[in-house]
């Protein structure tokens, strides 16, 4: 390692899954809640080979001598990786089969065919003819040499077919398990208090006779198997294509990327696995895993919603923010002060309930709007061409470049096209990462506009999971520049000077310094001196080296990281005095919140951007600065009550100590804090009806 003050953000990456299996192997979390950490762990990781080990196999494979990424050397990254991955993969195995020893103590059984009795086999038997048959359409392997369309992280079974009459040469088929059209999950009759689950794979499994006896195979033997693909996309240059024909055809390529990883069942003979191997062309043992007879528990964030209450995490409805009641229009509430939405503890439908509004307001004349992801049923797209129909002039900064969403939002983008909505084009190698909605709106003969900045997607799906701060404002500056950030999109390469709104890929890094300088001068003047920084990832080198510098000059600065930080905290003589944390619990820690001391006089602000190369360099992102006093407020004792959290948080990249997530523990006397469960109950006595 040649970088001592820098942890490598892969391996800091895979330390931030660790945290979410954490949760999975809390006993203090209701069983289902458990089970639902399983997946989203085996979720992350599938995305981390996609993505992550697909780049630095990339490097790896440039062969210019020994390529280096973050000053780390990929092959030796590689094999770090695999190592973590081998011990992580033990303890996510063990913590399952707890989980689900511990189901069966309630009543609910995940069970095998072996298990079952003959009413139920019965009901297997029907379910499997009736529901699951007409979606399987096996590949006889013999036959077939191209096998590089098999769909990314599917879940496949190696079917052995041989013939106890010996009139048949032994063949094997692939039989995807059709888990977009089917769940997976067959929940049977109970009987008595009792509920009975058999997954779709072992559903398939125990009914392969009626695929394969009528072509004189009465011998099976079955095993899963699982690709995972390079997830990255190739944008070829063709000045003839549209950019959207070019994102189309890289998602095509996609679907056949270079496999990064091979998860095969662990039972599997070697005679088969051979085969296989053989037959995918896959010869670098890098990527081959040998895994359980189940995969892709990222399933088990769908659980079936059975048994009682007290395994399912307690109801926690987003509550009405008391300055936005039913009924009452809300550009009269935002003219005269601004509010602050906390998703998931405020309800998104304010968002919804404000474009809405708009849509049908004869005194609105334009909306515009920046989408990275959209909800699967979006409301917010509905409310969009709505607004359009009605004869509003609707714009749409919609990137087809948001990863994984690629395909929803090509089909967004034409469906928003077709109903008259002016949809910006998408800018190459510049994501637009930021969140606006504004909205200009006709006042006494002048133009008055009313912002929504956020530090989330517009997206009614994941504002229910993913904490976020969204700000609505008239202030006519921040309108004023909002929508010269919708000009920016259009013509990127001719910056505005703002005054009151900082982006990027301009100047939000040197806003940053600019403000740990300030800082570090007032410590030297024995002012007030201090920062408290709240994001998912933080990776800049460029800002790591000055929070160092800041830490060495005497400035106490806290640090609230979820995923990625590569910074080291507590070294003396370079960071002691640093502390992170990182919150991992049933919301997504997801806004981006910064406050510094500035000698007594706080200043705050909000961003959809974390400190990390991409969104500082690469991305269209905005950091607005907070004004309103209570909202500040807000603000400050959210970050309160998360930096006292001592039952979610862990501190991080603790120096002297093996162990790479440690709990927060309470002192002695000192009450236990959630904080996720602290901040709702701020709100809620907030609430008009809940005090």
């Amino acid at each position: 390692m040649k970088n001592k003050t820098l942890i490598n953000r892969e391996i800091s990456w895979l330390h931030f899954n660790a945290r979410v299996l954490q949760e999975a192997m809390d006993t203090s979390n209701p069983l289902f809640s458990r089970l639902r950490f399983i997946g989203i762990y085996s979720n992350n990781r599938d995305e981390f080979f996609r993505v992550r080990v697909a780049t630095l196999r990339r490097l790896k494979e440039l062969k210019k001598g020994k390529q280096e990424f973050f000053e780390y050397d990929p092959s030796k990254t590689l094999k770090q990786i695999r190592q973590i991955i081998d011990i992580q993969e033990q303890a996510y195995m063990n913590t399952y089969l707890d989980i689900s020893d511990s189901l069966k103590k309630e009543g609910i059984h995940i069970v095998g065919f072996g298990d079952l009795n003959h009413e139920q086999v019965k009901n297997v038997k029907d379910y499997f003819t009736e529901s699951v048959h007409p979606h399987l359409f096996p590949i006889m392997l013999n036959g077939v040499n191209d096998v590089e369309g098999l769909r990314d992280n599917s879940i496949y079974l190696v079917v052995r077919l041989r013939s106890s009459k010996l009139n048949l040469p032994d063949d094997y088929a692939l039989v995807k398990v059709p888990t977009r059209r089917v769940s997976r999950f067959f929940i049977l009759p109970r009987t008595a208090s009792n509920y009975y689950i058999l997954l779709l794979d072992d559903v398939i499994r125990y009914n392969l006779g009626e695929i394969f006896l009528p072509f004189g195979y009465d011998t099976f033997d079955s095993y899963s198997i699982k690709f995972t693909r390079d997830a990255e996309l190739d944008l070829e240059n063709d000045l003839s294509k549209s950019f959207l024909e070019i994102m189309a055809e890289s998602l095509k390529q996609r679907k056949r990327g270079v496999p990064v990883r091979f998860i095969y069942d662990k039972d599997m003979p070697a005679e088969v696995l051979d085969f296989l191997l053989k037959k995918f062309k896959i010869n670098k043992k890098d990527i081959l895993i040998s895994g359980w007879q189940y995969h892709n528990f990222r399933d088990f964030m769908s659980f079936p919603h059975i048994g009682l209450p007290s395994l399912w995490s307690q109801p926690m409805p987003p509550l009405l923010h008391p300055d936005l009641p039913p009924y009452q229009s809300i550009f009269e509430v935002i003219r005269k002060k601004d509010v602050m939405l906390h998703f998931p503890y405020h309800t998104f439908m304010h968002i919804i309930d404000f474009l809405r509004e708009a849509s049908i307001d004869p005194k609105v004349r334009s909306i515009k709007m920046t989408l990275y992801r959209a909800a699967p049923e979006s409301n917010v797209i509905n409310a969009l061409v709505n607004a359009a129909r009605n004869g509003k002039a609707v714009t749409v900064f919609l990137e087809l470049q948001a990863r994984f969403d690629e395909q929803a939002n090509i089909q967004w983008s034409e469906k928003l096209h077709e109903e008259g909505v002016k949809v910006i084009k998408t800018i190459p190698g510049l994501k637009v990462h930021a969140k606006l909605l504004l909205i200009r709106r006709k006042e006494s003969d002048r133009d008055v506009y009313y912002t929504n900045i956020s530090t989330g997607n517009f997206n009614e799906s994941t504002a229910n999971i993913y904490a976020d701060d969204s700000l609505l404002t008239s202030n006519q500056q921040i309108g004023i520049e909002s929508g010269q950030m919708f000009r920016l999109f259009e013509t990127p390469y001719s910056p505005p000077d703002l005054k009151k709104l900082i982006i990027s890929p301009y100047n939000i890094r040197k806003t940053f310094i600019k403000l740990i300088n300030n800082e570090i001068r007032h410590v030297k003047a024995n002012k007030e001196a201090w920062a408290i920084l709240k994001m998912n990832s933080l990776v800049d080198e460029v800002l790591v080296k000055k929070l160092y510098q800041a830490s060495q000059e005497g400035v106490r600065i806290r640090i609230i990281c979820r995923g990625i930080c590569v910074l080291k905290p507590g070294i003396e003589a370079l960071s002691e005095n640093i502390e992170v944390v990182s919150i991992v619990d049933r919301f997504l820690e997801h806004s981006r919140i910064f406050t510094f001391a500035n000698a007594g006089d706080p200043l705050f602000y909000i961003s959809s951007a974390d400190w990390m190369v991409r969104n500082l360099d690469h991305r269209f992102e905005v950091l607005c600065p907070i004004d309103d006093k209570d909202i500040k407020k807000e603000l400050f004792d959210m970050l309160q009550i998360q930096l006292a959290d001592n039952t979610k948080a862990r501190l991080l990249n603790q120096p002297d100590t093996e162990e790479i997530n440690v709990y927060k523990k309470p002192v002695e006397g000192q009450p236990m804090i959630r904080s996720q469960k602290e901040i709702y109950e701020y709100f809620k006595q907030r609430t008009p009806g809940h005090r």
